[in-house]
């Protein structure tokens, strides 16, 4: 399995799955990464962190460190 913080800009694929059950998991859900849909890493900032995704069409930043929950399958 692949953590959406290993791929590389203009990946597209889809969210497999979140690891784990806590509020950061919740407010990933509630943000509309979920499982089964598409996204595309967009961008990233100088440092590497935050990373910019498309995800139900509009655009995201998410820490790295939450990025690494996100399971992705790469297309």
């Amino acid at each position: 399995m692949l953590s959406l913080d290993r791929v590389s800009i203009g990946s597209k694929g889809f969210i497999s799955s979140i690891i784990g059950d806590d509020a950061i998991a919740q407010r990933l859900m509630e943000m509309g990464v979920i499982e089964g849909e598409p996204f595309e890493l967009v961008a990233t900032a100088p440092m590497g962190d935050p990373l910019e995704i498309k995800v139900q069409g509009y655009r995201l930043s998410i820490r790295k460190t939450e990025a690494a929950r996100v399971v992705v399958r790469v297309s």
